[in-house]
């Protein structure tokens, strides 16, 4: 069934309902139903993936790899996913109506000879958002130092995430401190893709004036209240600089304003400071139906996603290719 033929109020519906699956840990036959016109598999063999691997001593530090065909050339680039939930919840082997949403996502990029590490990390309030960035670092590092044996390049790393965990990537792939601390070079960064982020530029007036509530945004960087500058020391945009590593935002057409904003605020402060950065709005799709549109070759931003990947990561002493 194709969506481009559903009706706005259609639409709106199906992204509220996967909005609401994606929060609940059990399955019902609207899952199923939802699912069913949402998702589509792709498909990998069961040895190109490795699950459960530890990037560090917690539980929630855990990684699920997919690796491209044995037979594809070695030295392939790896995505590092990290998921959403509101900084509060999510996992990296979510699952909606049987179907995993977040593994699709490896599938698909190691289909087109990339592979990907799906992360989960510690959770707030367990904790703190500096803890979960060092989280995003640690398993960049795991990624680094292992990469090779199972034939990528440990020098060609993209940082990626969907909504908080596009905020958790974009701020961790620019942290140089903390990237430095877990092993990573900074070389070896090679690009951001940042998917319906939230918290980008969390100092921005006009996306409260849209709608968004700064006290929720205060009560998970500064919870005791007791740092004036929060917004600035939280936020993605305060830490772009003119070697920053170039940006895909991509934003869902149809998500509510603040969150448009915010990826727009993104793509402005990459600009100024004269970083690639390409925007793009994907048509009819919302802030959650995102997830699902990364996995699919008959969506723009999965397809966006892979051309961004191959142009930005030539192997070593090759220029990109022209974007």
């Amino acid at each position: 069934m194709n969506l481009r033929f559903y009706p706005k109020p259609a639409l709106r519906f199906l992204s509220a309902i996967l909005g609401l699956l994606l929060l609940l840990p059990a399955c019902s036959v609207v899952e199923r139903a939802g699912m069913a016109v949402l998702y589509r598999q792709a498909a990998l063999p069961e040895p190109q993936s490795a699950k459960n691997l530890a990037y560090g001593p917690e539980a929630g530090q855990k990684l699920n790899l997919f690796l491209p065909a044995l037979e594809t050339k070695s030295g392939w680039p790896v995505v590092l996913f990290v998921h959403g939930g509101s900084w509060v919840s999510g996992d990296r082997d979510l699952t909606v109506g049987g179907a995993d949403v977040y593994g699709n996502i490896g599938r698909y990029l190691a289909s087109q000879g990339i592979g990907a590490a799906i992360i989960s990390y510690r959770l707030q309030p367990q904790a703190t958002w500096q803890e979960q960035v060092a989280d995003v670092a640690r398993a960049a590092g795991w990624i680094h130092r292992h990469l090779a044996a199972r034939g990528g390049d440990p020098d060609r790393i993209f940082f990626m995430g969907h909504s908080a965990g596009a905020q958790l990537a974009a701020f961790t792939a620019l942290n140089r401190p903390a990237l430095q601390k877990a092993g990573v070079p900074a070389h070896a960064v090679r690009g951001v893709i940042a998917v319906s982020g939230a918290g980008m530029d969390l100092g921005d007036a006009r996306t409260y004036a849209l709608g968004h509530d700064p006290a929720y945004y205060r009560s998970l960087v500064d919870p005791k209240g007791q740092n004036p500058q929060w917004a600035r020391d939280a936020s993605v945009t305060s830490f772009i600089r003119k070697t920053s590593p170039p940006f895909l935002v991509l934003y869902g057409a149809s998500e509510e304003k603040p969150m448009i904003r915010q990826s727009v605020r993104l793509h402005e402060a990459l600009g100024e400071q004269g970083i690639f950065s390409k925007i793009l709005a994907i048509p009819r799709q919302g802030h959650s139906l995102m997830v699902l549109a990364l996995s699919r070759p008959d969506k723009m931003a999965g397809p966006a996603t892979v051309d961004f990947i191959r142009r930005f990561s030539p192997p070593a002493g090759r220029p990109p290719a022209s974007y």
